[in-house]
């Protein structure tokens, strides 16, 4: 039997990096705004535990997720049930090399194109790799340092 899962990144800023990896993937930021106003509304949260982005939408303080435009989601809570990515603040900075990244690609001869894109959305190249013909990417960081590839 195949599970659902979701992948779960540390961060500083969660609503920003979300709104980064939505635009640099084509996903689309969760809204919980709903589902924070039931909990408010039956005193199972209080207004610490929300914070505003995006011009007053309310979310959860230090919680942010993107999923899959054309996955299925909850009604109510926003909460995708497919492809899906969730940024959760964390006190301490990343100390190392990340143990899993992800890979970001391109149309077939469209790499130049790609990089740019994201460039422009806020990330940084780290380096060039050409393997020949096992492969042509460049490791490039989001705006938090977090490594993933384009290719």
């Amino acid at each position: 039997m195949a599970l659902n899962w979701k992948l779960v990144i540390d961060t500083a800023d969660a609503p920003a990096l979300a709104d980064f990896w939505a635009a640099a993937l084509g996903y689309e930021v969760e809204d919980p705004s709903a589902l924070i106003e039931r909990l408010l509304a039956a005193g199972h949260i209080g207004e610490e535990a929300v914070a505003e982005h995006h011009g007053g939408r309310r979310t959860f303080r230090g919680f942010a997720a993107i999923r899959h435009p054309e996955d299925p989601f909850d009604e109510i809570s926003g909460i995708g049930r497919g492809r899906r990515l969730l940024f959760q603040d964390v006190p301490e900075g990343r100390t190392g090399k990340n143990r899993l990244h992800i890979d970001v690609h391109a149309d077939p001869g469209d790499l130049d194109t790609l990089v740019a894109r994201l460039e422009g959305l806020g990330a940084t190249r780290v380096r060039e790799v050409n393997k020949g013909p096992a492969g042509h990417w460049w490791v490039m960081r989001d705006p938090e340092g977090n490594e993933f590839c384009a290719a």
